[in-house]
């Protein structure tokens, strides 16, 4: 699925419109050492993290999209690094919970 799809469909606010690309999978979690060990290349990471390591994090794991849940909103420098990785940043009042059922239910629509 193409990220702007995905960004479409969720109706989430973006805060960094990154690059286009393709996302093919989600991970939630809020430790940065278990995203370095376990997010999958191309996903959309659901997190309340909103510091500077999160986007070296998600330009490590080469993250299409960080998706911030309950209304987390990073500081203009953080956003700024985001725009300048090509990084999407996105911001719902979802919680984790709701927000990872919700991408799940269309990464999966999407590879049907």
């Amino acid at each position: 699925m193409k990220l702007s799809e995905l960004v479409r469909a969720l109706g989430y606010e973006v805060l960094v419109e990154g690059a286009e690309g393709d996302v093919s999978a989600g991970y939630t979690s809020d430790l940065l050492s278990d995203v370095m060990a376990n997010c999958p290349d191309e996903a959309v990471w659901i997190t309340i993290q909103r510091h500077m390591n999160v986007i070296a994090v998600a330009q490590l794991k080469r993250i299409s999209a960080i998706v911030m849940v309950n209304q987390t909103e990073p500081d203009a420098p953080v956003l700024g690094r985001a725009r300048d990785e090509g990084i999407y940043v996105l911001k719902t009042r979802d919680n984790a919970f709701q927000a990872s059922g919700k991408i799940y239910a269309l990464l999966e629509k999407g590879s049907a």
